[in-house]
C-alpha cells in the first residue's frame, strides 16, 4: 500500500512540475487574452504567422498564394509583421478565374504586390490602430510594405480599411498575435491602384 502512495505521489510530482512549461505554451500571460480561434483552429502567440495561417481552414487560398509568390521565408523571419489576412470567401468575391490567373509562374511580381499590400512592417495591435484613427480625425493613412496605402478608419467598434481603389475590407477578428507580429482577419482583398 506504500509503495502504490509513493508512486502516485511521484507520478503528481511528474504532473506539477511539468505543469508551468506546459501553462507557458498554452496559456498566454496573465496580462493578456488569449488569442481568437482563427478557422476552427488555435493560433498560438509562440508560432510565427506561417506556422499559425497554415492551420486555419478559412486561409487555404491565402497560403498558396503566399507559396506561389515565394514569401514563406519573409513571413516566418523575425518581423514585427501585421498581416491584413483574407479568407477565403474574400478571395472567392474576386471575378472569377482570378486567384488562378495569379498564382501562375508568370504573374508571380503581381501577386507579390497584391500581398505585400496586405503587409505593414510593424507590429499594430487593433487598440494601436484605434488611437491613430482617433488622432487623425477618423482616417489613418496604413503604408504598406508593397507601397499601397489603405485608409483605416472606425466602423462602429470595427476598424475598415480602404484601399486605392475604393475596396473596402473589414476587420473581422483582430488581434491575433504571433511570434512575429499580429494577424488582422479581414473579409475583402486589398488591391494595389492599377
Amino acid at each position: 500500500m506504500l509503495k502504490r502512495h509513493t508512486l502516485i505521489a511521484a507520478a503528481a510530482l511528474c504532473v506539477l512540475s511539468a505543469a508551468p512549461s506546459f501553462a507557458q505554451t498554452m496559456a498566454p500571460a496573465a496580462s493578456t487574452a488569449a488569442n481568437p480561434m482563427v478557422g476552427g483552429a488555435p493560433m498560438y502567440a509562440n508560432k510565427n504567422i506561417v506556422e499559425n495561417a497554415v492551420n486555419s481552414k478559412d486561409h487555404t487560398t491565402l497560403v498558396a498564394a503566399v507559396k506561389a509568390a515565394g514569401l514563406v521565408e519573409t513571413l516566418q523571419g523575425a518581423g514585427p509583421f501585421t498581416v491584413f489576412a483574407p479568407t477565403d470567401a474574400a478571395f472567392a468575391k474576386l471575378p472569377a478565374g482570378t486567384v488562378e490567373m495569379l498564382v501562375k509562374p508568370e504573374n508571380k511580381a503581381k501577386l507579390t504586390k497584391i500581398l505585400t499590400c496586405h503587409v505593414v512592417a510593424a507590429n499594430a495591435m487593433s487598440p494601436a490602430i484605434a488611437k491613430m484613427i482617433a488622432d487623425d480625425k477618423g482616417t489613418h493613412p496604413v503604408k504598406t510594405v508593397g507601397g499601397c496605402v489603405l485608409q483605416a478608419k472606425m466602423m462602429g467598434n470595427k476598424i475598415t480599411l480602404t484601399d486605392e481603389n475604393g475596396n473596402v475590407a473589414t476587420v473581422t477578428i483582430a488581434d491575433v498575435k504571433q511570434s512575429n507580429g499580429v494577424i488582422h482577419v479581414i473579409d475583402t482583398v486589398l488591391l494595389p491602384k492599377g
